[in-house]
């Protein structure tokens, strides 16, 4: 009989590509095992999961608005009443599904999924990617078997008796293409003589870092380096319109770049928002990294993920506050500082943990006693 797995979290990528990893892993290890997602409705897990091949099934939970504006105070008013619908709604898919275990990746779904399967005496494993933890993994500690962690200094948050380090699962492409230069400078039609400065705010765009590109693009185009740029796709076509209308052919906007490993591969210098997977994938490329914490996430996590390796001297930080004023100059000054680039490279190197994933599987055997 095969072995049963639920995978459930989501709400952003940092959650669905760590979990995506992880079922990866799983199928790899015991391509026998059935898996089976929950997420949100909505959310990006709903298209993501089914891309990547595996089955999922929704919740219509959401949740609390902490900024207490009118429109929030509406919506948390129907918060209790989708709570309930969810938690029934996860009740029948894990009483169907009966899995051997319920993995938690973080994210509004998993809520409702993790308590009732550890109501039901299902034994639970938390992932949790950030070097604070969120919410729904604070309230999900005290019943979870294991909960694997990226950062030090987690105990404040979780009984350190449950924690494993395990960093956090990375895209298995980014690890396998990290040398296809000369393919990813014709993917993305680059010319091979020019630094590369590569520009990410996530897969929807970061408004400040994207101001503080187009303001200076005068400034980039005199240096003679390039822009591989992420717009977000609601920045997408205002951006795209003023680099060709001012002739830039060394810019390079996109609403999503989709091969993010021939990005990673061909940047000399990365200009990046401090989500928990980004953080981990930028370890893993080992390239010069200038961080801009978006500040309108729970708890300011993405200042601490920066945090965590601005202190061992593996990036620079700086404030999205700052952004529009000091960020291009801070991005040519590094490009052209060889020794900063260097010690930079050097300390993000020691951070890396590739076998991120493998390590929680392997959490996740334990757990359910599978012997491989």
């Amino acid at each position: 009989m095969s072995l049963k797995f639920v995978i459930s979290g989501g709400g952003t990528g940092g959650h669905v590509f760590p979990a995506i990893a992880i079922a990866k892993q799983i199928s790899l290890e015991l391509p026998s095992a059935e898996i089976l997602f929950v997420g949100a409705e909505g959310k990006i897990e709903m298209q993501k999961v089914p891309e990547a091949g595996y089955n999922i099934l929704g919740l219509e939970v959401v949740g609390l608005q902490r900024k207490l504006t009118l429109k929030n105070i509406l919506k948390n008013l129907v918060f209790p009443f989708k709570l309930i619908k969810s938690l029934n709604r996860a009740k029948k898919i894990i009483k169907d599904f009966n899995p051997d275990i319920a993995i938690g990746v973080g994210g509004y779904a998993s809520g409702p999924t993790l308590r009732v399967a550890g109501k039901m005496k299902i034994p639970t494993l938390l992932q949790e990617q950030n070097s604070y933890a969120g919410l729904t993994n604070k309230l999900l500690a005290k019943n979870a078997s294991c909960i694997c962690v990226a950062y030090d200094g987690m105990d404040r948050f979780f009984d350190k008796n449950k924690i494993i380090f395990t960093g956090n699962p990375i895209r298995k492409d980014i690890l396998d293409n990290m040398n296809n230069r000369n393919e990813a400078i014709s993917h993305f039609n680059l010319d091979i003589n020019k630094k590369t400065i590569l520009v990410l705010g996530g897969s929807l765009g970061a408004r400040t870092i994207n101001l503080a590109i187009k303001q200076k693009l005068d400034l980039i185009d005199k240096n003679n380096v390039q822009v591989l740029w992420q717009t977000g796709k609601f920045y997408f076509e205002n951006m795209s319109c003023i680099v060709k209308t001012k002739g830039f052919n060394n810019i390079h906007p996109k609403a999503f770049i989709k091969r993010m490993d021939l990005a990673y591969c061909v940047a000399d210098i990365i200009i990046s928002r401090a989500g928990a997977l980004s953080v981990s994938e930028l370890c893993i490329v080992k390239k010069p990294v200038i961080l801009v914490p978006s500040p309108n996430v729970a708890e300011d996590h993405q200042t601490s993920n920066a945090k965590s390796l601005v202190n061992k001297k593996a990036a620079v930080h700086v404030k999205d506050v700052d952004a529009d004023t000091i960020l291009v100059e801070k991005v040519l000054e590094l490009l052209n500082n060889e020794v900063k680039c260097a010690e930079l490279i050097e300390n993000i190197s020691v951070l890396a943990r590739p076998d991120a994933t493998e390590k929680i599987v392997n959490e996740i055997f334990k757990i359910v006693k599978f012997k491989n």
